[in-house]
């Protein structure tokens, strides 16, 4: 596919890097000819220094036979513009644009294709958000990711020695659990390395293990893994810019918010913007604040400034001063991967947790959703299965009977989705999705419609599991 990104900076960057690795045919642009050198030196890709609004510059990108546009700029404005011009004078098919402000976001009219001819708008800030609002709800886990419209969850925990499945065979699983509930555990990664999950395979202490399940079970799932930890009450947050005011809106009507921000007008700002949290002016790395704001009766730290140097010095000193959990947003991955595990419970690399939403642009057949897992070594797929016995592979065959392909696995399949289920709350009626939830035990059959999970250990392997799904010529 021939991709042209817009935009080199910490978002840009890591597109170019994950696209690049798929054998994609990249070009980026960006006024930042240092930036674009950089990127050049690492990665396998073209690239050109200019203003991305100019139908010159994305010619001389090569937008005129380009299949992708993804302008992730820092500028809304520059995005909108962009993705206008791809359409009305180069007619790319698929423009993507990122997006800020509210105003963009919840206008389907500017975005409409004889408008702005924006065919998915992506808000990394929002998406990071609700990826740490799912952490903060389920405190025990590493990871927390939503598949078929949020009927499935697949959730990374470490498992504990004590811990009822610990030191004995994935096969004894179902004996623990309550009735009607069925779950299977997708991967396991042990000292870093990723391992199939058998009946036979033993849970080890330290384990970091991918279960997955109906996101109305995951609960009782994880008492089988780890220690509960009491719900989260109390959350300190260390940065009041774009990322750390959302998440304070999102949480402070069920939690009680702190937030701390160095920058005086920045602090009162958000004090505008908040209704029920406090919002403190000074430094979140300062030992001697956070005891005064009793960071050891605190249950979650969450260090999201704009710096990694003041995340990690701050959520290291909250865990040190006794905060019962840390969590670090850290832009740098040569940094994430150095701290998470030690001082910090959890770090988060923001392009890595926002590219997954662009890649279910760019990956062949009906990819509904992709997650990024393992700082980019993994990946998980949500794949709707087409067409029927004579034209697929899949639809209409047994889990069991499908080609093996080593280093993925069917974790589980929703059936219905579409459909509507009514549900009443309080006297009031209401309309959601439905979908029934199979784990891919060996005899499940997969039918034509059906939402397929798919973990997959190394991406190398994405391509064979698309290629499994593709849909016969006779389809057609």
């Amino acid at each position: 596919m021939k991709i042209v990104i817009l935009g080199a900076g910490q978002v840009g960057g890591s597109v170019a890097e994950g696209l690049v690795s798929e054998n994609n045919d990249i070009t980026i642009v960006d006024t930042n000819a240092e930036r674009l050198r950089y990127l050049q030196d690492r990665l396998d890709l073209r690239t050109v220094v200019g203003d991305a609004t100019l139908p010159s510059v994305l010619r001389d990108a090569g937008i005129a036979d380009a299949d992708l546009l993804i302008a992730v700029t820092m500028s809304d404005a520059t995005n909108l513009v962009a993705c206008k011009i791809a359409k009305t004078l180069f007619n790319v098919p698929t423009r993507i644009a990122r997006l800020r402000a509210r105003d963009f976001l919840a206008s389907e009219t500017l975005l409409a294709h004889e408008n702005f001819a924006v065919d998915y708008a992506l808000c990394p800030e929002q998406v990071i958000t609700e990826y740490i609002t799912s952490l903060v709800e389920l405190p025990e886990a590493l990871q927390v990711l939503s598949f078929a419209g949020g009927r499935v969850a697949l959730v990374a925990v470490r498992a504990y020695a004590g811990g009822l499945l610990v030191d004995k065979p994935i096969s004894e699983m179902h004996q623990h659990l309550r009735a009607g509930i069925d779950a299977r555990i997708a991967a396991i990664y042990r000292r870093e390395r990723p391992l199939t999950p058998t009946g036979d395979t033993h849970i080890e202490p330290g384990d970091e293990v991918f279960l997955l399940s109906a996101s109305e079970h995951i609960r009782p799932l994880l008492r089988e893994m780890r220690r509960m930890l009491k719900p989260v009450r109390r959350v300190i947050i260390a940065g009041a810019g774009s990322i750390g005011l959302r998440v304070a809106k999102t949480l402070e009507n069920d939690y009680q918010v702190k937030l701390i921000e160095m920058s005086p007008q920045r602090a009162e700002f958000a004090a505008r913007e908040l209704d029920r949290a406090l919002v403190l002016q000074g430094d979140a790395t300062d030992a001697e604040m956070l005891t005064q704001e009793s960071i050891d009766e605190t249950d979650l730290f969450l260090a999201l400034t704009n710096d990694d140097e003041d995340n990690i010095m701050s959520a290291s000193q909250a865990k040190k001063l006794g905060c019962k959990r840390v969590l670090a947003l850290i832009n740098r991955r040569a940094y994430a991967d150095l701290v998470q595990g030690g001082p910090i419970d959890i770090a988060i690399s923001p392009a890595q947790v926002s590219i997954g939403e662009l890649l279910a642009h760019v990956r062949q057949g009906d990819v509904a959703k992709v997650h990024v897992l393992r700082r980019g070594a993994a990946e998980a797929l949500e794949i709707v299965a087409h067409g029927d016995e004579r034209t697929s592979r899949v639809v209409g065959r047994r889990i069991g009977d499908l080609p093996p392909i080593p280093g993925a696995t069917i974790a589980a399949v929703v059936r219905n989705l579409e459909e509507l289920d009514e549900v009443t709350r309080e006297g009031l009626s209401t309309q959601k999705r439905f979908g029934h939830v199979l784990i891919a035990h060996r005899d499940v059959v997969i039918e034509s419609d059906d939402h397929v999970i798919v973990f997959c250990l190394n991406k190398k392997v994405v391509k064979k599991v698309e290629q499994l799904f593709a849909v016969g010529f006779h389809f057609f």
